[in-house]
Parts: structure tokens; C-alpha cells; sequence
């Protein structure tokens, strides 16, 4: 048995996009932007900064997903659940531990059992670039964010005298996979506006040895900005959004069969407004999710029906003047604030079919704000000194009934801090070393877990949150960049003292506790031209855990990684090959993990093979095309779910990963 997903069109179909582009008058001032032809692994250019295209074809080819996008960046891994929405894992963290903005705004999923994380709203080919900033070495981002922060950014595509654009996209593949994105604008130097939308379908993809995984999907989202620029130093932007979909998981017993997001923001940018202001921005937004989660719509029936019903708003804003404090050293600094409620309905049996008329039930209500001042001074030509501090007040209210913490208002003071020396020790090469603190408040996930059930476990009540977490850790690395070859290499030790473990103590109950851990890695890039169009590449990724309170390994921390690469590109045909070396786990600690997944035993390590290829017939046209796993080999990452029993499927170990997979993606540009 295959499941399902109904094939929804695309909200703004290619063959639209390909008219109004071939209508619009050229461009002749603006360059093809397209770039290198596959993307597999972004390198570090700045000091623990990575920053992709996320609409330049990748292999191997994502969901149409944040997390999908990001496991591409040495360090990070994504736990599989189906075929979408997995969670990225940064460096053994996951969850709250990462921060995830789009364009400054926060997002929070519903789904208690993280069936929606903030990445499963994310559309990446709507946004123009995606920045990773590693560890706690900024503060600019809200509170709690110990393993670091991914941004997702636009920029305005504004231009002088009235203009306008299109971009198109088309990918296909096997188990059915087929996106569609489209990107358009008009303006002139006072007025512009832009439409994005983007539609994906796939249906069960199959594993190495041909078995069907519940996994088929199907999304789409809807993404518009309208600005005003009085002056080149002046903008103010309106942004809204619009997305949903749907979700088979091949993990658990109920499928995601909305994820409704509805957007609206504000912003407005001035720059340059005296020789100490250098820069004044403010925003605030408007984030609402309403999901619903079933076990019958996307799979066979069982005797008793049950959907879920949660939602989440979440509103928002930010005020930051950047100060020129002198030739030498400027300073940004700040206010941020942010709140959510969360609320529930269920129904089970006959009463299925009238859940949306029942009421919703709050059950949860977080609350925070913030002040933030980030500096920047050169010492000299050559070095460069970075530091900042913020201080958070959080507040969460457990708005459930007939609980041991009904009513209870928890309220932490939150401190985080850095500072970070840089050196251009000489024009190839950049060392860096930081110092980072950050504490973070448990999540709504983390404060949900039953009391009850701690108390049966543990013959003890249940208190409303764990301790605050606290991270404090060290990074340090080097970047060369010298003729052909390019490299770069960052490592860290942190100290994470009450780390919030979540226990699985059975297949319905958990609990969440404080423990002591020692974290520790690095992440390395490197590539060489070896000739004018052939380019190799390699990546390494690894990082070790121990949970210092019981002796044992640190729970949920992905092998040891590596990537090896090489690549043709003349600027007309490309080609490229893919090796991934990933290494067994033997490190884990059974039952033992964070809100998204628990360890499950150790995994055996792989290696998988692809192959791409590339052609440009003209200007704005890039046509690729590939193959991920060319062997059909079968395997699942360490940190995957379990997988589920579904009527009509193989229950495996865990989730595992798709078999051979061919996919061919055209893009089309007109600027």
C-alpha cells in the first residue's frame, strides 16, 4: 500500500511564470546571476558564518523545507520523520537550542510532538540567501540560541527608473516529485512589489531495497512585499504570507494534514542619518499557525478516529539603532520582544467529523523581551575585537487544568554574552577565537511533558519547567584563501551546565530533566582548483558528547561526517560527482534524547554516491539534472525516528532514507 497525497496545482504554475517572462522587456544592466550549478556544501567565508543561495540546485536535492536545505552545511544533520519536515540538528542541538528567523521574525510550530517545526514553514527558494552564525557568538537574535542562528533574508529588488522582473523554476523527480517556484516584481526608485510562490508534491519515496515509506507530501506558499523608498537611505515594507500542505510520517500514528501559516509584517530601515546614527530599524509581525494532525485522512482508518487540532500565534517586533561610535568602532543596539499562546482541541470516535466546532483550549503562554548591545572596534589594520551582552525576562504560564502546575507562573531573568578576537594575519589568511554564554528557558515542548507520568516513574511530583539552561563555550578556527585552493576550518568545547534530556519512558509518556554535558567538535572545508574549469572539494563534520551527571554519552549526536566532491564548470556544461562517508555510532544512550527524538541503539555507517550534471543554452537558463544514491543503497542516519507499524508498510528501525533518486530542475531568469 502507497499513501496518498492529493495533488493540489501550483498557486502560480510554471508555464504562467515562462509567459510573463518571456513578455517582460530585458534587462540589459543586470548580470546572469546564476552561480555555481550544485551547491554541496557551503564553506565558511567569515568567522563561524556560512552563507548559501538556497535557489541554486543542490544535490542531493531537498524537500522543499528549511531543514532539508541546511543539512547541506557541515554540522548539521536532520531528523527524519517521512518525507518533509524533519528537524535540523546543529552540532548534536536541537530544537529551541537553534534559533530560526525569517527576515527577523520568529515562528513556533503546534504540534506537540514536533510534527511542525519552525523549518516546516520555511519555503527556502522564496528567500534570496540563508546565513548560519555558529555558537553563542552573537545577540542580536534573541534569547537562547547556545548553538547558534539560521537566517533566512530577502532583499529587495529595487532599482532606479520603473523596472520589472520574473523568475521561474521546474523540478521533477522520481516517487512522483515535482516543485514549482515563481518570483516576480515591478518598481522604480519610490514604489516596488513582490510576489513569490511556490507549490511542491511528492509522493512515497521507496529505500534501497524498493520497500514504500510513508512519506508523500504536498505544499505551497504564497509570500508579497510592497515598499516605499522616499531616498536611497530610507524603506518601509510591508510584508504577508500564506502557506500550506500536507504530510504523511512514517514515524508515528497520525499525518499532518494541515499547516495553515498566515503572516503579517512590518518594517522600516533608515540609514544614514547622522555621523553617529548610522542606521535606525524597527519591525514588528504577526505569525499564526493552525495545524491539524489525524490517523485517518492520509492512511487506512483504525477502528478509532483522533485528530488534533493545536494552534500558535506569535507576535513580535524589534528596535535597533547601529551607532558610529568613531572611524573604528561601531555599535548596535536594541530591544526585542516577543509572545505566543498555544492552544488545543482533540476529538476521537464519531466526534471526528465536528472537531472544528469545538472550542479551543489554551494550555500554554510565553512571554519575553529583551535589550541587546553588539560592538565592533578595529585595533588595527589587522585585528579586530567583537563583543556584546543582552539580558531577557521570560514568562510562561501553564494554562492547563487538572495538573500539578495549573496555574503556575514561571519567570527567569535570561543572560547571554561574547566576545571574539579576529586577525588578518596576513591577505590569505583569518584566525578567530570567541568566548559565548547563553541561557535559554525550557520550550513549550520541554515544559509540556506529562506530570503524571514523572510521578509514576519516579514516585515524585512533577514541577512545571526544568532549570534554565546554561551554555558557555569556547570557538576558535582559521580561514585560507589563497589561489587555487580554499579552506577553512572551526572548532568548539562548550560546557552546558542543567541541559534539559528529555527520557522516553514509554511509547505515550516522557519526562524532561536537568544533567550536567561536555560538548566538543570541529567543522572543516577545503577546495582546490586544479585546473581553469575543474574544482575538488572535501568537508568534515564531527561532534562528541558526554552527559556528565550519569557518565554516558550525550544522546542524539550524529557520527562523524564527511563529504568529497568534484566538479566541471565552463559556464555552459557542468558536471559532478558526490561522495558521503558517514561513520557508525556506537556512542548513545538508549531512551535518552532531546523533544524531537530519543536513541533508539547504534547505527551501521555508509556511504553514498551521486552524480549531477548541468547545461546553460542561454542567459538566465541553467538546466540540471542528477542522481542521488546512484547505487540504491540502504540506509538511515543515526538520529532518525523510529519507524512506525502502518497498515500497508514495512516497519523498519528507523526511518530509513530514499533509494536511488533522479531528478532534473530548470530555472529561468529575466533581470
Amino acid at each position: 500500500m502507497s499513501c496518498r497525497v492529493p495533488h493540489r496545482p501550483a498557486i502560480l504554475p510554471l508555464a504562467l511564470a515562462s509567459v510573463f517572462a518571456c513578455s517582460l522587456p530585458a534587462l540589459a544592466d543586470q548580470p546572469d546571476t546564476l552561480g555555481q550549478v550544485v551547491v554541496t556544501a557551503p564553506a565558511m567565508e567569515a568567522p563561524l558564518t556560512v552563507t548559501t543561495d538556497p535557489r541554486a540546485p543542490r544535490q542531493p536535492v531537498p524537500a522543499h523545507d528549511g531543514a532539508d536545505y541546511l543539512k547541506n552545511i557541515p554540522g548539521f544533520s536532520v531528523i527524519r520523520k517521512g518525507g518533509t519536515d524533519g528537524d535540523p540538528v546543529f552540532r548534536g542541538m536541537a530544537a529551541s537550542r537553534l534559533g530560526i528567523l525569517l527576515d527577523g521574525e520568529m515562528i513556533l510550530g503546534g504540534c506537540g510532538m514536533r510534527m511542525d517545526p519552525p523549518t516546516a514553514y520555511v519555503f527556502p527558494e522564496a528567500f534570496d540567501r540563508i546565513t548560519v552564525l555558529k555558537g553563542p557568538q552573537t545577540v542580536k537574535y534573541g534569547p537562547g540560541n547556545s548553538a547558534g542562528v539560521v537566517l533566512f533574508e530577502r532583499t529587495p529588488k529595487v532599482r532606479s527608473g520603473y523596472s520589472a522582473y520574473a523568475d521561474a523554476s521546474l523540478l521533477v523527480g522520481n516517487f512522483g516529485r515535482n516543485d514549482q517556484v515563481f518570483e516576480a516584481g515591478v518598481g522604480n526608485e519610490r514604489f516596488y512589489g513582490e510576489i513569490t510562490g511556490t507549490h511542491s508534491h511528492a509522493q512515497d519515496y521507496r529505500d534501497g531495497k524498493g520497500r514504500s515509506v510513508h512519506s508523500a507530501y504536498d505544499r505551497w506558499s504564497n509570500n508579497g512585499a510592497l515598499g516605499w523608498t522616499p531616498d536611497a537611505d530610507t524603506r518601509l515594507e510591508l510584508t504577508f504570507a500564506r502557506s500550506d500542505g500536507r504530510a504523511a510520517y512514517a514515524d508515528r500514528t497520525m499525518d499532518g494534514v494541515k499547516f495553515d501559516r498566515t503572516n503579517v509584517g512590518l518594517k522600516f530601515e533608515k540609514q544614514r542619518i547622522s555621523p553617529l546614527l548610522a542606521k535606525l530599524e524597527a519591525q514588528v509581525y504577526h505569525n499564526y499557525v493552525d495545524h491539524v494532525m489525524d490517523n485517518y485522512t492520509l492512511r487506512t482508518a483504525p477502528m478509532m478516529k483522533m485528530v488534533s487540532n493545536p494552534d500558535r500565534q506569535t507576535q513580535g517586533g524589534r528596535i535597533a539603532a547601529t551607532l558610529d561610535l568613531s572611524p573604528r568602532t561601531s555599535l548596535e543596539t536594541g530591544l526585542d520582544f516577543q509572545r505566543n499562546e498555544h492552544t488545543l482541541r482533540t476529538a476521537s470516535g464519531a466526534a471526528v467529523a465536528s472537531y472544528a466546532s469545538k472550542p479551543r483550549v489554551a494550555d500554554m503562554q510565553f512571554s519575553s523581551w529583551g535589550a541587546f548591545a553588539e560592538a565592533a572596534h578595529e585595533l588595527d589594520a589587522t585585528h579586530r575585537l567583537l563583543g556584546g551582552a543582552r539580558i531577557d525576562f521570560n514568562e510562561a504560564e501553564d494554562k492547563r487544568s487538572g495538573r500539578s502546575t495549573s496555574g503556575q507562573t514561571a519567570k527567569d531573568t535570561l543572560k547571554a554574552g561574547f566576545v571574539r578576537w579576529e586577525n588578518a594575519y596576513a591577505p590569505t589568511t583569518t584566525l578567530f577565537a570567541g568566548l559565548g554564554h547563553s541561557e535559554r528557558a525550557a520550550d513549550y515542548w520541554e515544559r509540556n511533558k506529562s506530570p503524571a507520568a514523572t510521578a509514576m516513574a519516579t514516585g515524585s511530583a512533577s514541577t512545571f519547567l526544568p532549570k534554565p539552561e546554561k551554555t558557555t563555550q569556547l570557538d576558535t578556527g582559521a580561514i585560507y584563501a589563497a589561489g587555487p585552493l580554499r579552506a577553512s576550518v572551526s572548532a568548539f568545547y562548550a560546557k552546558h551546565k542543567d541541559f534539559i534530556q528529555i527520557r522516553r519512558i514509554d511509547a505515550y509518556a516522557s519526562d524532561a530533566t536537568n544533567i550536567d554535558a561536555t560538548t566538543y567538535g570541529l567543522e572543516g572545508d577545503l577546495s582546490y582548483r586544479i585546473a581553469t574549469f575543474w574544482q575538488t572539494y572535501a568537508t568534515l563534520a564531527w561532534t562528541h558528547g558526554e552527559n556528565d551527571s550519569t557518565g554516558k554519552p550525550l544522546s542524539q549526536i550524529a557520527p562523524l561526517e564527511a563529504r568529497l566532491g568534484a566538479g566541471y564548470d565552463d559556464r555552459t556544461w557542468s558536471g559532478g560527482a558526490l561522495l558521503r562517508l558517514v561513520q557508525g555510532q556506537k556512542r548513545y544512550d538508549t531512551n535518552y534524547g532531546n523533544i524531537v527524538g530519543q536513541d533508539i541503539g547504534s547505527s551501521a555507517g555508509f556511504a553514498i554516491f551521486s552524480i549531477n550534471g548541468g547545461y546553460r543554452p542561454a542567459k538566465g537558463t541553467l538546466i540540471t539534472a542528477g542522481i542521488d544514491n546512484l547505487f540504491d543503497k540502504t540506509y538511515a542516519e543515526f538520529i532518525s525516528r523510529g519507524g512506525a507499524s502502518i497498515g500497508g508498510f514495512t516497519q523498519t528501525t528507523r526511518v530509513n532514507e530514499p533509494g536511488r533518486t533522479l531528478w532534473l530542475k530548470a530555472t529561468f531568469e529575466l533581470r
